[in-house]
C-alpha cells in the first residue's frame, strides 16, 4: 500500500517526541547529502565559467599578496 504524503505527514506528527526526534534527523541528514552534492556541481560549473572567462581575457588573475595589500590600503 502507497501511503500519501498527508498519511505520512500525520502519522509522523503522531510519533512520540524522542522519535519525532530520529525522524526529522535523519531527514536533514538525507537533504545534506543531495544538497553537498548540488553544490559540488555548481562550484563545478563556477570553476568552467571562471576558466572560460580568463580564457577569452574577460577576466584577469590577481595574486593573494596583492589582494591583500589592496584591502589594507583601503582599510587604513
Amino acid at each position: 500500500m502507497i501511503n500519501t504524503f498527508k498519511e505520512i505527514e500525520s502519522s509522523a506528527l503522531n510519533l512520540p517526541e524522542s522519535q519525532r526526534g530520529k525522524l526529522a534527523s535523519r531527514l536533514i541528514r538525507s537533504l545534506e547529502d543531495y544538497s553537498d552534492k548540488l553544490v559540488h556541481e555548481l562550484w563545478l560549473e563556477e570553476i568552467d565559467e571562471r576558466n572560460l572567462s580568463l580564457e577569452k581575457g574577460e577576466a584577469e588573475l590577481i595574486y593573494e599578496i596583492d589582494v591583500i595589500q589592496k584591502a589594507r590600503s583601503i582599510l587604513s
